[in-house]
């Protein structure tokens, strides 16, 4: 941990050259500050890998309300048990969260019909012939274009609208939405989403909130180093569990191998065709393979002598 915390600081003391928040950020910033108070529900949407360091921080004062949902996004890509955990947390904060996968159609319809029963709920009304508007907003690459894409499609599939769709720019690069664009999702009452452009602070002072930003792609790779990010994600990863389960487990295969080699006297090619059976699909499983079959070659020039 205390390489990862030195990598952290290293990258942290870039930070001070700034260079994410542009005029855009400033603008976005002021136009989304002037629309807060007149939509009737916020999504602040978070990376559910890092719910409070992608917290968005010109909410930081906003009141927690029934107006007010925390949307922690890329679920796919989080723990799933640790989703649960960061809810409780929110709860104890008088915060509504929900955790999405913008990709899931089955995911996005559960959300759909989440945000219009809240909807339904805030006007408490039996005039269905309302307009009610909810804004994404969040720091860059967290999703909220993605978001906003999918409730569009499922939410105008379920209302039978016909007509073209519409489309908010998606990028694996931050910084790319510009404009706020307004995408319909609901019909009966009307219910339109707002997307926004992502925006920064000006200034971040905590180096591990700013790696763990530069790390998940909200800030752009050029202006952090990519062997600078590479070096602190292998830090993070040789610092987990995860990682010490996989190492145990390739010492185990790496015993077994030896043992084919010696006591069973398998071939080359039929201890290929065995471990090819046993991890046909998994990267990781697949690199382990290519290092223990390296490490069958030495073995064998070693016994050879």
């Amino acid at each position: 941990m205390a390489a990862t915390a030195k990598l952290a600081r290293q990258i942290g003391a870039l930070a001070t050259r700034g260079g994410w928040y542009g005029p855009h950020m400033a603008a976005a910033s002021r136009a989304i500050a002037e629309r807060l108070p007149l939509v009737d529900l916020v999504l602040e949407i978070r990376d559910a890998r890092i719910p409070l360091s992608s917290e968005y921080e010109q909410l930081r004062n906003y009141p927690s309300s029934s107006r007010r949902i925390i949307v922690m996004n890329k679920m796919d890509l989080a723990n799933r048990s640790q989703i649960k955990e960061w809810k409780r947390y929110f709860e104890q904060q008088n915060c509504i969260s929900y955790g999405v996968n913008s990709h899931n159609k089955e995911n996005i319809k559960e959300l759909l019909n989440f945000l219009l029963a809240r909807v339904r709920e805030l006007k408490r009304t039996n005039d269905f012939n309302y307009t009610a508007v909810i804004m994404l907003i969040g720091i860059p690459n967290v999703g909220k274009s993605a978001l906003a894409n999918s409730l569009h499609q499922i939410g105008r599939i379920s209302a039978a609208e016909k007509g073209k769709l519409k489309h908010a720019i998606v990028s694996p690069n931050p910084g790319e939405t510009k404009d706020i664009s307004s995408l319909k999702i609901g019909s009966h009452p009307n219910v339109y989403v707002l997307d926004t452009p992502g925006v920064l602070p000006p200034k971040i002072l905590d180096p591990e909130i700013y790696s763990k930003l530069a790390l998940t792609g909200s800030i752009r790779d050029c202006l952090v180093g990519e062997r600078e990010i590479a070096q602190y994600f292998l830090a993070l990863l040789n610092s987990s569990d995860e990682y010490k389960k996989w190492a145990k487990l390739s010492m185990n295969v790496n015993d077994r191998i030896f043992l084919d080699l010696k006591v069973e006297g398998l071939s080359s090619c039929e201890l290929d065709k065995k471990q090819k059976r046993q991890y046909p699909t998994d990267h990781t499983q697949l690199f382990r393979f290519l290092w223990n079959l390296v490490r069958r070659l030495k073995i064998k020039l070693l016994l050879s002598y």
